[in-house]
């Protein structure tokens, strides 16, 4: 990717420390050399954090695989800012694929604050649904049967 002072600054705006935005820059696909060059370090710095995450991403790889059934995760102690705010730890948000913007459907259940990301809450849904639907029934099918038939009701009675 070509140096792009502008688009960097604007990848990096809202983060305040180095190593976020090596880590950021190093995703969008810019070289090493150009996140030093923007950023007012030395290379070897800029290697060091982009191979450290690497690394923890091929650590959180291997654990979110396993984290789909039902590992256990090394609880983390989180502080409640203001206004009620949470900050999610990087390493779970890289593990769930998490970024700014995002949206976490929260719950609570026997006293725990659970919060699942959307696909997880869509994967939640189907399980359900699933155990009421006859196995080799369409419910997609179904459905469109049934907006035939009205549509062919709609132009008959008028």
């Amino acid at each position: 990717m070509n140096f792009d002072a502008r688009k960097m600054g604007q990848l990096t705006r809202e983060l305040t420390n180095k190593s976020e935005k090596m880590r950021i820059l190093g995703k969008a696909g810019y070289e090493r050399a150009d996140i030093a060059r923007f950023l007012g370090t030395r290379y070897q710095f800029v290697r060091n954090v982009l191979i450290r995450e690497k690394e923890r991403a091929k650590q959180m790889a291997s654990l979110t695989g396993a984290a789909s059934d039902n590992a256990q995760w090394q609880p983390a102690r989180l502080r409640l800012g203001p206004d009620g705010r949470v900050l999610i730890p990087a390493a779970f948000r890289e593990a769930l694929g998490l970024s700014e913007g995002d949206i976490l459907i929260a719950s609570i259940d026997d006293g725990e604050l659970n919060l699942l990301t959307k696909q997880a809450a869509v994967k939640r849904a189907q399980a359900i649904v699933r155990q009421f639907v006859p196995k080799g029934v369409s419910l997609v099918d179904e459905l469109i049967q049934d907006r035939h038939r009205e549509v062919e009701r709609e132009q008959r009675d008028g």
